[in-house]
């Protein structure tokens, strides 16, 4: 009697415990390292900060941690990876060299100040073959990822119109964020990026084919971009397909609420819409539409914040090589150019 051999199966990927290094820790920074030992896929093993207060606060939650004083410090210990959350000016410079070191890199938004810088840092990664991930964090929540599937399935039929809106009711604390040079823009820089970025990926990132775009300081048309940066703008993006997304966002809004911030998403058999709660900045709904009916997608109460910062973890402990979906990152960046250059 003859006995058949199964086939082997493949291996199951090898995973490891990558030793992340943490240059700047203020809030945000220390939210993701958070969210990153909540994995347990990763170790925190250096730190550095230029303020020694934030170094302090990072070290509780990484008490073997190495204190460093520089990125050069952290570079010379032995790390797998490295998360970036500096002022805007730094992140394009400090990712590649971050990268030309071997390293894996996870950063804040915006990657550059422009799509030059952007596409200088995907480069550098795709020549260095590390993982490359930036933090737009609105993804992560479960109301967007909720959309995006049932966009993504079908069931919104042809999406032909999108609406997106963040209307922050105060300005940024620190200093650099209205010097366009330190920045690379105002709110279109630090709120429009996630309202751009989610037009295109619930959508698969389609062509834009035209941008339309207006921008004001204090209440005025914004004339002069090397002087000032913008506190409002709308964008009116034109995709392929004859789609079109509407893009508005803000600082010091007189909203009657901390913040608002929504997503409706129109097609040919229904629709659904994202929205927060109560002007919260953290707590949000989805639905789904259809004609008068709708059907809750997702409730206030997800961990959403640190969620992309735990997927590049996990996806780190199992593999350090380039991912080409960060070629994305570089047609964010050029909408973004195209929005300042339509509304010069």
């Amino acid at each position: 009697m003859s006995s058949v051999t199964a086939p082997a199966r493949p291996a199951a990927p090898v995973e490891t415990r990558p030793r992340i290094g943490f240059l700047g820790t203020g809030w945000i920074g220390r939210n993701r390292m958070e969210a990153m030992l909540a994995t347990g896929r990763i170790e925190a093993a250096a730190i550095a900060d230029a303020l020694p207060g934030n170094a302090a606060d990072a070290a509780l939650l990484a008490p073997n941690a190495v204190q460093a004083d520089t990125l050069d410090a952290l570079l010379d210990q032995h790390l797998d990876g490295i998360v970036i959350a500096t002022p805007s000016a730094l992140h394009a410079q400090q990712s590649i060299r971050a990268l030309e070191s071997g390293l894996a890199v996870f950063c804040q938004k915006p990657l550059g100040r422009d799509a030059a810088e952007v596409r200088a840092v995907v480069d550098a990664a795709r020549a260095a073959d590390r993982l490359l991930g930036v933090d737009l964090s609105y993804r992560g929540t479960a109301g967007m990822r909720a959309i995006r599937e049932r966009i993504q399935g079908g069931e919104l039929g042809d999406v032909h119109a999108i609406d997106l809106t963040f209307h922050n009711a105060y300005g940024p604390d620190k200093p650099w964020f209205y010097d366009p040079r330190q920045s690379g823009g105002g709110c279109m820089m630090d709120l429009g990026v996630h309202l751009i970025d989610l037009a295109l990926w619930t959508l698969d990132f389609p062509k834009v084919d035209s941008i339309d775009a207006v921008l004001f300081s204090k209440g005025q048309p914004l004339h002069d971009r090397t002087a000032q940066v913008e506190d409002y703008a709308v964008a009116t993006l034109r995709l392929a397909g004859g789609r079109v997304a509407r893009i508005a966002c803000s600082w010091n809004l007189h909203a009657g609420q901390d913040a608002v911030i929504a997503a409706d998403f129109f097609g040919s058999k229904a629709g659904a819409a994202f929205r927060n709660v109560g002007g919260s900045f953290y707590d949000f709904t989805a639905e789904l539409f259809h004609g008068t009916a709708r059907e809750t997608l997702a409730m206030p109460g997800d961990p959403w914040g640190g969620w992309m910062a735990g997927q590049w973890a996990k996806r780190l402990a199992r593999s350090a090589r380039f991912d080409p979906e960060c070629e994305t990152l570089a047609q964010v960046a050029e909408v973004m150019d195209g929005i300042y250059a339509a509304a010069a």
